[in-house]
């Protein structure tokens, strides 16, 4: 017997070594500095309407959505509820609810207010980026036209029991467990009106405590939080730095527990004998693009659009700008997508085809085109500069204009560019199929469709492959969807991000999320007694 207990604290030793999280010796408190390096300031942290990386690293530990990413198996799971039961045509979905689940006022969770949220969310005056997640749902679109007075698809049967109709046969844990879809306290957001993307009430791990414009956001542990015990930090701060060397200062001084890594810091990093020890890499669900406004003349022409992609050597500028922290963009689905083409090529680099194609367009002599950006080192304003000379050889001109994140996302969901480059989400939660339909003629640029992308022949296969329940299938339907988006050119595309986080030795936690590598939950998450702020409250 003794030897048998032996053995079993030993295997529970190196299981705890293995997951490295190191469950066994998992403490409580201490203070977690954390960044948002995402273009600039907080935009609002109302989890419905925003559409930006930096306001949903914070919002996802404030808020929680119905379902929540599960990084282990890289997919969502059930988050609000205890259990899923499902019809079998695939549409009907009865989730039974957590009880004792709590919003920061005190007040218990129910049915109601995940309907209400969703219909918030679809609420045309909300304008929200994440109508598309929502949309799935039977009746979400009528009710966002305003021809219903309800979402269908949605019914309470009690207060701990919601059922919920699917306008197709879709999983809605691959659009519902997105940020944007997070279940809020109606009584808060209606007294607070616009102030509660100031000041926001929520149901996560961390309650909200300050954000300081420009500087950093506060939140601290939930003591109410449903999963007992967690979380086990006492206070989080996110500090905004969106300059790469500005972080890299900082956490060298150890005022940061946890970085993202860009590509300046990238090979330093990775030679460091200490830092190379604590750093975590994925292959995210992300493509960067250059997005080219279709109302811009030039942009109009299918072949110009293609003669870009030709004239630009991508590899070399992830080369020498990205020092390789980045994999070459095929099309829009990444190489982690489920429909991803391994046999399809990407555009050549070809200055002579681009030529060519300039010439068949009418545009031999060129045009100039501003482009808006951000200042990220990946996929700002910098991968401008660096392309600029690869498209003065086809007499292309570009000016870029460098904004902040929380200023160039409103004028992308208002058609108010000729071109912009950015980061999009291209994963959804692993579902190719809810990835590409960013792009359906039906989303509009402010859910998500912000290069006004509409092709009927591209629609039509999006339709056929929701109608497609044999998987394989599907995503076959899908390869044709992204070869057609791939041709037609509605973007340049750039790359598919390896994301990296670095840490300091003291802590425990950090994992590989796919779809947002700085998506991290924090309510696993600790630091030991090594950390300066270990005791900090």
């Amino acid at each position: 017997m003794r030897k048998m207990l032996v053995m079993c604290a030993v295997a529970l030793v190196v299981l705890a070594a293995m997951t490295g999280i190191g469950w066994a010796a998992a403490r409580s408190g201490g203070t977690f500095n954390f960044v948002l390096p995402y273009g600039g300031d907080v935009l609002t942290l109302d989890p419905h309407k925003t559409p930006n990386t930096n306001d949903w690293i914070v919002t996802i530990n404030i808020h929680r959505s119905l379902y929540n990413w599960d990084d282990q198996h890289n997919r969502p799971k059930l988050e609000l509820g205890e259990k899923v039961d499902i019809s079998p045509d695939g549409l009907v979905y009865k989730i039974a609810l957590k009880k004792g689940v709590k919003f920061h006022n005190g007040r218990q969770m129910t049915a109601d207010d995940i309907i209400w949220s969703y219909e918030r969310v679809m609420n045309a005056k909300t304008a929200s980026p994440s109508a598309r997640f929502v949309r799935v749902i039977k009746g979400a679109k009528e009710y966002e036209e305003g021809k219903a007075a309800k979402i269908a698809g949605l019914r309470k049967i009690d207060d701990f029991t919601l059922e919920i109709t699917m306008d197709r046969p879709v999983d809605p844990a691959y659009t519902l467990y997105e940020g944007g879809t997070a279940i809020l306290p109606k009584e808060e957001v209606e007294k607070k009106g616009d102030a509660f993307g100031a000041d926001p009430v929520g149901l996560g791990p961390f309650k909200f405590v300050k954000w300081v414009k420009g500087s950093e956001v506060v939140v601290v542990k939930n003591p109410a939080y449903y999963e007992k015990g967690k979380p086990y930090l006492d206070k989080v701060v996110y500090k905004i730095m969106p300059e790469g060397a500005a972080r890299d200062v900082a956490f060298r001084a150890k005022e940061l527990d946890a970085t993202v890594v860009g590509s300046a810091q990238y090979p330093t990093y990775k030679a460091d004998p200490q830092i190379s020890k604590n750093m975590v890499e994925v292959a995210e669900l992300f493509t960067r693009i250059i997005g080219f406004n279709p109302n811009y003349e030039p942009f109009k022409n299918k072949l110009v659009r293609q003669a870009i992609n030709h004239a630009i050597d991508s590899k070399l500028i992830i080369n020498r700008l990205l020092k390789d922290k980045a994999y070459p963009a095929v099309g829009y689905l990444p190489s982690t997508s489920p429909a991803f083409d391994s046999k399809a090529k990407g555009y050549e680099y070809n200055v002579e085809k681009a030529k060519a194609l300039m010439k068949q367009a009418g545009y031999e002599k060129g045009f100039t085109f501003e482009c808006l950006g951000t200042s990220n080192e990946s996929w700002g304003v910098p991968v401008i500069e660096a392309l600029m000379p690869f498209l003065k050889q086809i007499n292309v001109t570009v000016k870029p204009q460098q904004l902040e994140g929380a200023a160039l996302a409103p004028r992308m969901q208002k058609l108010d560019y000729e071109a912009f480059i950015w980061s999009l989400s291209s994963g959804a939660g692993g579902d190719s199929l809810q990835a590409l339909a960013r792009f359906e003629s039906t989303n509009p640029p402010t859910a998500g469709n912000t290069i006004a992308y509409n092709n009927p022949e591209f629609d039509k296969l999006l339709d056929a492959a929701r109608k497609e329940r044999d998987l394989n299938k599907r995503n076959d339907i899908l390869r044709k969807a992204d070869a057609l988006f791939r041709d037609d050119a509605p973007v340049w595309f750039f790359n598919y991000n390896k994301a990296v986080i670095a840490h300091q030795p003291w802590v425990h936690g950090i994992k590989p999320v796919a779809i947002e590598m700085m998506y991290q939950d924090l309510t696993d998450l600790w630091i030991d007694d090594s950390s300066p702020r270990a005791k900090e409250k």
